[in-house]
């Protein structure tokens, strides 16, 4: 029989996360300087939640609203990534990768944390991980 690629083939497994108290500053600077757009919140090893991009820039203040750039940036400073977190939508490391792929384009994620049976964060699909497989596999039938 031949092998069902899972969640656990194409995950990447070095994984930038947030502890509840980092601050929506903190959160900022990691996406920036990784280029990523979804950051797992841990607590130890176990993940509690999630914070997107999307999450931030719906946190940020509009051009609009009467404040300053700086008066944003003492904000996000001082307000902790537990109240902006979500809960996550996390996968096992044996899902198949078809369904882990069905899930996020059903629910539009971008993105699976994958956990194992005591809920410690092992590694995160992302659509990253998918286009990197999808490249792998038009080369294997090209070649």
């Amino acid at each position: 029989m031949p092998h069902r690629l899972t969640v656990g083939d194409i995950m990447t497994r070095e994984v930038v996360t947030l502890a509840e108290d980092d601050t929506l500053a903190d959160a900022r600077t990691c996406m920036e300087r990784g280029r990523i757009r979804h950051l797992p919140v841990v607590r130890g090893k176990k993940l509690v939640g999630l914070v997107t991009h999307r999450d931030l820039l719906s946190a940020s203040f509009s051009v609009f609203a009467e404040i300053s750039a700086q008066e944003e940036r003492r904000l996000f400073r001082q307000i902790s990534v537990r109240e902006l977190m979500h809960d996550a939508y996390a996968v096992p490391a044996t899902l198949r990768v078809r369904d882990a792929a069905g899930v996020m384009l059903e629910e539009q994620y971008g993105c699976l944390p994958v956990i194992d049976a005591e809920g410690n964060l092992l590694g995160i699909v992302t659509e990253a991980d998918f286009l990197r497989l999808a490249v792998k596999m038009l080369d294997a039938i090209q070649a």
